[in-house]
């Protein structure tokens, strides 16, 4: 008995969690009037299929293909930049013993508790000074140079794979280097995978960025235009939003579920196989 209501509270508490995404893609088949309506219902009345047809047109003869591929270009690039500089910023800090480490270490630490919006208008213009505003460049440059969240949580990691590896290649003649590249950097593939999947949400998801910075209709992202959908000044078409924002979901989801039998992977029996 105790299993079974166990069970059920969960599918319960698990069905109300989903539930707000249910209905956005159940209202992406219906029109205006249903939606506004304020029903309930998972069920469409009248099934509208065109409302993808009418939200992949987009605005102003600019596809919403072309959204989708900026911010998979965005968050692609980003992405890359964070796993790579993040996983060589953990290793200088967890394997390299250097003056002043543990004073950088601590500054690093200090801009995770940070908040965005008080460097974000500094940053705005530092980057309107190089000319770089109205480019991709300000949401990209930045994940080139590590990310304090990701270097911290590889770090963690890199504590749980013996020092033994890294002293046995040293003694074959393997550099610095090379013992990153050859035995850390494989080992990493949980965490790595994790950072994938955390950085990429984010930066699909990311809103505030793409508003500062761009400023060309071409060039926006997914979460600037579906925004464009709400017209303060005339009729909102939310059957296309919902049409466009349940398409936007396809690509994180289909990272979590290619890369999530990734996350269960223990690092120490990695490192020990063979």
């Amino acid at each position: 008995m105790n299993k079974f209501l166990f069970h059920a509270f969960l599918i319960v508490f698990g069905f109300m969690m989903i539930y707000p995404v249910l209905w956005m893609i159940s209202g992406s088949l219906k029109d205006n009037s249903e939606i506004l309506s304020g029903s309930l219902s998972l069920i469409p009345e009248n099934w509208r299929w065109e409302n993808f047809v009418t939200g992949w047109k987009g605005f102003g003869g600019i596809g919403f293909g072309t959204f989708f591929k900026n911010s998979f270009f965005i968050s692609t690039i980003s992405t890359i930049g964070t796993v790579l500089s993040s996983a060589c910023v953990a290793y200088a800090f967890s394997r390299i013993k250097f003056t002043g480490r543990r004073f950088w270490f601590i500054c690093m630490l200090l801009t995770m508790m940070l908040p965005s919006q008080v460097i974000l208008i500094p940053q705005y213009i530092i980057y309107n000074q190089l000319g770089f505003v109205g480019t991709n460049v300000p949401l990209i440059l930045p994940h080139f140079f590590g990310h304090a969240f990701f270097i911290y949580q590889m770090m963690q990691f890199m504590i749980s794979i013996p020092k033994e590896l890294d002293e046995s290649a040293y003694i074959d003649g393997c550099s610095k280097y090379n013992i990153f590249t050859k035995i850390i950097f494989p080992l990493l593939k949980p965490s790595l995978i994790t950072t994938i999947i955390i950085q990429f949400y984010w930066k699909w998801d990311d809103f505030m960025g793409p508003l500062v910075y761009l400023n060309k209709p071409e060039s926006y992202t997914v979460s600037i235009a579906l925004k464009l959908f709400a017209d303060a000044g005339s009729t909102t078409d939310y059957g296309a939003m919902f049409a466009m924002s349940t398409l936007s979901l396809i690509p994180v989801f289909l990272i979590f579920l290619f890369f999530n039998k990734y996350l269960i992977e223990g690092i120490s029996t990695s490192g020990l196989k063979g």
